[in-house]
């Protein structure tokens, strides 16, 4: 699989998350408050919830159902009820497009 345009830069507002869904796999962008953008799965894992209905705050997500909140970077679950990450995906920015590959999730360590 190949990285797709998933949206332009232009069309993320700071600090709001945006679901999109590339190949079937759900996903939240975020452009942080550093400028950063970033992709995560957008399904809670503590429920069938989606995250880019949440708030975002410095570097992470929560879940607007039930507060968990999750890593921008990581993707890990930083409090309960959520104890599973949800995954994180490369971002490419090219010029004003954002391309994500749903293939390829970014470990950090």
């Amino acid at each position: 699989m190949t990285a797709q345009k998933v949206l332009k830069l232009s069309e993320l507002e700071q600090d709001t998350a945006v679901r999109v869904v590339v190949d079937k796999v759900p996903m939240a962008v975020v452009l942080d408050g550093n400028g950063e953008v970033h992709a995560i799965g957008d399904t809670c894992t503590h429920g069938d919830i989606s995250l880019a209905e949440g708030f975002v705050e410095d570097d992470t997500l929560e879940c607007w159902a039930h507060g968990s909140a999750f890593s921008l970077r990581t993707g890990e679950a930083l409090n309960l009820p959520a104890y599973e990450p949800v995954p994180v995906y490369e971002v490419t920015i090219d010029g004003d497009d954002i391309l994500i590959d749903p293939a390829v999730t970014r470990e950090v360590k």
